[in-house]
């Protein structure tokens, strides 16, 4: 499948750190764009669609939708296949790109300052990352 977020062989006892290694840039972090892409949306979508049915509650009762500010093209997917409208999603990745661990908890702060956040409403907060970790909850704001 090619699913992979890891670094190059080099480095550590087996392969130490070289001019050559480090000139070749070996040790940088290594994405399949493409698969992760997919995985992501797939994620974001199973994920809620879990969190909701685990919440006793219909992808319609979902007022918002915080996900990881990954990218927003898998944040547009999701979206169609959530059948959820962009209206209901917040987005500001493109105020601070990809803040890794920290978007979901941003996000959230700034929908509340916004003035987004209303006593009673659902929302959705999920997220995924390194290892190809992830999770999601739903709250009752």
């Amino acid at each position: 499948m090619g699913l992979s977020i890891s670094t190059s062989r080099p480095g550590g006892a087996a392969l130490p750190a070289s001019h050559e290694t480090v000139a070749q840039r070996q040790h940088y972090m290594k994405m399949n764009g493409p698969e992760i892409y997919k995985f992501g949306v797939r994620i974001i979508v199973e994920s809620v669609s879990q969190a909701l049915e685990k919440a006793g509650l219909q992808e319609d009762a979902l007022d918002l939708l915080i996900p990881h500010q990954a990218n927003i093209r898998i944040i547009q997917s999701a979206s169609k296949r959530l059948n959820l409208p962009m209206e209901k999603i917040f987005i500001n990745i493109a105020n601070y790109s990809n803040t890794s661990a920290a978007s979901v908890p941003i996000a959230l702060y700034e929908a509340k300052q916004k003035g987004m956040l209303k006593k009673g409403m659902n929302i959705a907060l999920v997220a995924f990352g390194a290892g190809l970790s992830w999770g999601a909850s739903i709250i009752r704001w």
